[in-house]
């Protein structure tokens, strides 16, 4: 099992331990993956024996807010329409959704979650382009036909655990260089959600000079990542209290950053779990949401603009 396969099936049995798939759907989901009713079993267990062990970090400086909980999503009001859009990639044609903005004050890649690119997704590059980011948000499973390919995210989602690092690198750098193009002249971030955010960190590791700023949200360290090749890019980081499982590998990157002598800050939102920021989601909290969209836009004024 790579290090993407074993990353996706413990957020499976994760969601499953937290009462968000029942049993039979986390262990169908698992056999997407390639793994046995038995090893799925083995795996659900050991999950379960972690979450009762670990204990809870301890949140870090994200102010309280008074955002409500029936509040509309952070960005939505202002988000812009988003166009399908294809180009050139490294190994065949890319697919994505591009949202323009009138005045560019920067580029913005927005990488998905393990789902594929859902029309969540596509609404975060409506929200960056509406607060003067165009952005575009690529579809990794373009070579696989898109995620609109497959049958559900349970597939989809299966069918990203097959692609390996580097094909992954391949397409977004093609990304980040169809964002030089289409907006010249300007810096350009990545922003990362769950698997996307790991992938951030992964774009780091593998040294992407032309990245002026990067925003990974949940995202599972690389090992041993060396960022010394991206060392201009800053890096807003994002971790949910309540993550245990993510949070683990925070210090792998803080270390990492410290050793590259990067600009940083690495902010852990107090009551939030995984995926905090999908509105779409079970896990979804507003608060926590609203302030990292706040700090982001202030992160983009100072690095990217």
């Amino acid at each position: 099992m790579t290090p993407l396969q074993r990353y996706i099936a413990e957020e499976i049995a994760t969601d499953h331990l937290d009462g968000l798939l029942s049993r039979r759907e986390a262990l169908r989901r698992l056999s997407l993956l390639g793994i046995g009713a038995a090893a799925a079993a083995a795996l659900i267990t050991a999950c379960g024996e972690t979450q009762q062990s670990s204990p809870g970090p301890s949140p870090s400086a994200a102010p309280e807010t008074t955002t409500s909980r029936t509040a509309s999503p952070p960005g939505l009001e202002r988000a812009l329409p988003t166009a399908a859009v294809r180009w050139a990639g490294p190994r065949g044609e890319l697919q994505g959704a591009w949202a323009a903005a009138p005045q560019p004050r920067g580029a913005v890649l927005v990488i998905h979650e393990n789902k594929g690119l859902t029309d969540h997704i596509r609404s975060i590059a409506g929200r960056f382009a509406g607060i003067g980011y165009p952005a575009l948000a690529i579809d990794l499973l373009s070579a696989q036909g898109g995620t609109a390919a497959f049958a559900d995210q349970a597939a989809a989602t299966a069918a990203l655990s097959k692609i390996e690092p580097p094909e992954f690198i391949a397409d977004l750098r093609s990304g980040i260089e169809e964002l030089q193009r289409r907006v010249p002249g300007h810096k350009v971030a990545a922003v990362g959600f769950c698997m996307g955010g790991g992938l951030v960190w992964r774009l780091l590791a593998a040294g992407t000079p032309a990245l002026a700023a990067a925003v990974p949200f949940y995202g599972p360290a690389p090992d041993d990542p060396d960022f010394g090749a991206s060392r201009e890019a800053a890096v807003l980081a994002f971790y949910g209290a309540l993550d245990q499982r993510v949070n683990a590998t925070e210090p792998v990157v803080r270390g990492a950053l410290e050793k590259a002598a990067m600009v940083h800050e690495l902010i852990t939102e107090p009551d939030a779990n995984h995926a905090f920021f999908n509105d779409t989601g079970d896990r979804y909290n507003p608060v926590a949401a609203a302030d990292a969209w706040h700090r982001v836009q202030d992160w983009f004024a100072a690095y990217l603009a």
